[in-house]
């Protein structure tokens, strides 16, 4: 099993979360986040009064998957929050030791 962790411009969402059902992956969490790659925030003007965001904001996803579903789970993600423009995002897949099912306490590879 593998975790993959992907981190999307906010009103990519709807796209990638159709993209990962069609892909036959089920379930996902979310979590908003604030954070700066490469294009290192942007400026804005209020009130006549120029200010520096460092952080802008994003979400992260965590997705448990199957060996066989990481491929499908990236090229999901990766075609459906891609705009082409800097500060699309980031894919981290990592190794997952475990999973249960609090409810029925099952284990493995059926629980994600």
């Amino acid at each position: 099993m593998k975790l993959v962790t992907a981190i999307i411009k906010p009103f990519r969402l709807d796209d990638v979360k159709n993209a990962l059902q069609k892909a036959g992956i089920e379930g996902m969490s979310i979590a908003e986040v604030k954070g700066f790659g490469r294009q290192k925030g942007h400026t804005e003007i209020y009130r006549g009064n120029e200010y520096r965001v460092d952080f802008l904001p994003k979400l992260i996803l965590y997705i448990g998957v199957t060996d066989a579903k990481v491929a499908a789970a990236i090229e999901a993600i990766s075609e459906s929050a891609k705009t082409g423009k800097i500060g699309d995002g980031k894919i981290f897949v990592s190794p997952l030791e475990s999973a249960t099912r609090i409810r029925t306490g099952e284990g493995g590879d059926s629980v994600v």
